[in-house]
């Protein structure tokens, strides 16, 4: 067994977008898994990135995160902001562009470009875009609410793609620059 896998524990939840997994340590939330077209998949999921991971019943911090999601994505505005995450191996650069997510507050949006330029430039915009798309903990850290220029939806990179994204900013009440093409 992984030393990941000794570490970190995880339970399925229930969402209006599907049931959704979450990972955690005792410092914190390691990953939240988006739903896959079932529970046995979102299952394999997590268990392709952390090993044999056991299912528990989440402890106080891990079901509060739980809680918070489920609120949040049945249109309910709450800021996951305080939810203690465990970053273990994620490059600074990754958590600076995470920290800056975890400011946009449910129904608003930021795009790639004003995260890019906090961090220095918006030459770095690509490098966000990079960041975002590896994020471990959707919802928790809403790259949902993060845009390309123009306000349009970007990329995402969850089951669903641009559906799912536009999906949960539907649910927050955020205005999306967006006109289906005849592909989607």
């Amino acid at each position: 067994m992984s030393e990941d896998a000794r570490n970190c524990k995880c339970a399925l939840f229930e969402t209006a977008i599907g049931t959704c997994g979450i990972v955690w340590t005792l410092r914190g939330i390691r990953a939240v898994q988006l739903p896959l077209p079932d529970e046995n998949k979102t299952r394999m999921r997590i268990r392709q990135r952390y090993g044999e991971i056991a299912e528990a019943i989440p402890p106080a911090g891990a079901q509060s995160a739980i809680d918070g999601m489920i609120e949040l994505l049945d249109g309910k505005p709450r800021d996951l902001s305080g939810v203690a995450l465990d970053l273990d191996g994620v490059p600074d650069f990754h958590r600076d562009v995470y920290d800056i997510a975890r400011t946009i507050a449910p129904g608003r949006t930021m795009t790639y470009g004003e995260i890019a330029k906090r961090l220095g430039g918006v030459e770095l915009s690509r490098d966000v875009g990079q960041a975002l798309g590896s994020n471990p903990c959707p919802i928790v850290v809403p790259c949902h609410r993060v845009l390309a220029a123009g306000g349009k939806p970007g990329g995402f990179s969850a089951n669903g793609g641009v559906a799912t994204k536009l999906k949960m900013l539907a649910i927050e009440g955020a205005a999306v620059n967006y006109t289906p093409s005849l592909f989607d």
